[in-house]
């Protein structure tokens, strides 16, 4: 599936956007808290989501400056 953004009238831009929501919910289920919801409540798993979001970031941003 291809998604257009708005006022893109030619396919270039079709699809970037979708790619990188996809890496990204790849890169939460690469945790198995988010991947497997062993909570009832949705508390702690928002809880374990920002936590899962903030080490994803924290990694990305230590391999870029070394």
């Amino acid at each position: 599936m291809r998604i257009a953004r708005k006022d893109v009238e030619s396919g270039e831009g079709l699809g970037r956007h979708q790619w990188v929501v996809e890496r990204t919910i790849a890169w939460l289920y690469g945790y198995r808290r988010i991947a497997v919801r062993y909570e009832r409540k949705p508390t702690p798993y928002c809880a374990f989501l920002v936590l899962a979001m903030a080490l994803t970031c924290f990694k990305r941003l230590t391999k870029a400056t070394t």
